[in-house]
């Protein structure tokens, strides 16, 4: 009966967490820069009126700031946001000389993002002035062990606090460990978020007090994971005080927790939303279930032969279907994120899963030799295999704590499938006719889903007011029969059809059929080329 339980409790809490997972899944990437204006390395006659950045994703502006010929920083707060592109007034009288122009965005996975571009009016400087902006080590060195701390206190607090209420009960010892495991990334959850403002507006950790500094981080998506996430420790400590609401009190923080990872990051990030998200979950909360099982399970080994056989056997029925899911999510995430083979080893974010996977294989040898060589019919109830098992299980522990340093690392590298965007600029091409034109273009220029945009102009160059515009893209060659994609008039006088997809890299006929008139359709046609 009490298995019965378990894997009813365990199905809602799947069911509860996919639920959460899809009603927060939203189009969120990690932003990068593919266009700017003006250019990069660009040289100017006349001072430009506006400055504009246009990334892959939407973002939020944190810093912007043009660095004068002289080396002055002068703020830039003059701005609007026009969907993936900030429009920004420059400040008046700009003279002759090299400039650079510095932001710091946070896209919607919670990451900020920083970058600069340099442009030239009329001769460039002689020493091009520096932006000033580094990565500052301490404040790294601070948001990595926070997030260590954060996921031992959801893999071993929370996790532990789950399996002592469900499936292998505790001594007062092992829900000690537990609660401070929970404490631990309580504590260190609550400060990532200053340590996230400090990340995102570029602040050195003696701000950590600035109250702006805090807003700043918990206005980023990652201010839901903290607040859902800390939210699931106060419940999970509850949890291992209470005794007749413990078990549900464990089973609502386990869900929670692994469902606040899903609400940012760069994994949760990633297209399609609806089986990212929810694969994330499942990812954290396998892990959850794995590793809070170490706690109680030395306790157990410690106690004597009995009490060691019941949750050896209770671990064993536990671990297969954990570890499948957990294999099976985490395979589908790194796929995903790596997007190609060679990535693993000339991106860091391939270097980490690489030493994340290494561990993980030794960590399944270890529980390899648990299971088959010292939990065999030949040491069965000897109080001295026990003593030796406890401290294998505890050696899964250390390794399961350097996987989790390791993972932590991946908050300061983008994956390749967010370099790959920014290493596919857009495209731009003009199309005309007789009685109409268009300026398309084309947001990655990269096989996948892609942005279309378009400005309709008179042959003269005005404006055109036309009642309806859509994108046919066709690649006869390759037996691709036309795609047709309506598009839609934005505020900024755009034509756009946003999240197109074009499947394969070459040449593709566009054709953009404008209707003028209830009675006059123009049609445009060009090829434009597509990277891999």
């Amino acid at each position: 009966m009490r298995n019965r339980s378990l894997c009813r409790s365990a199905v809602l809490a799947l069911l509860a967490g996919w639920f959460w997972c899809c009603l927060t899944a939203a189009a969120l990437a990690h932003a990068a820069l593919t266009g700017a204006s003006p250019a990069d390395n660009a040289v100017l006659d006349a001072a430009p009126k506006t400055l504009s950045l246009t990334f892959s994703e939407p973002v939020s502006p944190l810093v912007l700031r043009l660095v004068l010929p002289s080396g002055i920083a002068s703020p830039l707060r003059d701005f609007v946001l026009r969907d993936r592109t900030v429009e920004i007034t420059p400040p008046a009288g700009l003279e002759n000389g090299t400039y650079v122009l510095t932001w710091r965005v946070v896209s919607e996975d919670g990451h900020p993002v920083s970058g600069s571009t340099i442009f030239s009016i009329g001769t460039p400087s002689a020493s091009p002035p520096s932006s000033g902006d580094g990565v500052d080590r301490l404040v790294r060195a601070a948001l990595w062990l926070a997030r260590t701390g954060l996921y031992i206190g959801l893999f071993l607090g929370i996790g532990s606090a789950f399996v002592i209420r469900w499936l292998i009960p505790a001594r007062q010892g092992g829900r000690r460990v537990a609660g401070a495991a929970a404490l631990v990334g309580l504590a260190a959850t609550l400060v990532s978020a200053g340590l996230q403002g400090l990340d995102a507006l570029g602040r050195p950790l003696s701000n950590i007090i600035d109250p702006s500094v805090w807003w700043a981080g918990l206005g980023t998506s990652f201010g839901w994971t903290v607040a859902v996430l800390s939210a699931a420790f106060l419940v999970a400590l509850a949890g291992l005080r209470w005794n007749s609401a413990g078990r549900a009190a464990s089973a609502v923080a386990l869900v929670a927790g692994s469902a606040a990872l899903a609400l940012s990051g760069h994994a949760s990030a990633a297209s399609p939303q609806w089986m990212m998200r929810p694969a994330v979950f499942l990812h954290a909360l396998t892990i959850a279930l794995w590793a809070g099982s170490l706690v109680p399970l030395v306790c157990a080994l410690r106690e004597g032969a009995d009490a060691g056989r019941r949750a050896l056997d209770r671990f064993a029925r536990l671990v297969p279907c954990a570890v499948a899911v957990l294999v099976v999510a985490g395979v589908l995430l790194a796929v995903v994120q790596v997007e190609h083979p060679a990535a693993l080893l000339s991106t860091a974010y391939g270097k980490v899963l690489l030493v994340k996977l290494a561990l993980v294989l030794l960590l399944f040898a270890i529980v390899a030799v648990n299971r088959w060589v010292l939990t065999g019919p030949a040491h069965a109830g000897e109080e001295r295999a026990m003593r030796r098992l406890s401290r294998m299980v505890m050696l899964e522990m250390l390794v399961v704590l350097a996987i989790l340093a390791v993972a932590a690392t991946w908050r300061f590298t983008p994956p390749p499938r967010a370099l790959a965007v920014a290493a596919a600029p857009p495209v731009s091409i003009h199309i005309h006719s007789a009685k109409a034109m268009a300026e398309v273009t084309i947001n990655p220029a990269r096989a996948g889903p892609v942005d279309v945009s378009a400005v309709i102009l008179a042959p003269d160059f005005s404006p055109m007011e036309a009642k309806d515009v859509a994108f046919v893209f066709s690649k006869p060659n390759a037996g691709v029969e036309p795609l047709r994609r309506k598009a839609s008039l934005s505020p900024d006088g755009l034509w756009r059809a946003e999240t197109t997809v074009l499947p394969l890299p070459g040449q593709w006929r566009l054709r953009v059929d404008v209707l003028i008139s209830d009675f006059e359709l123009v049609r445009l046609q060009d090829v434009v080329e597509i990277a891999p």
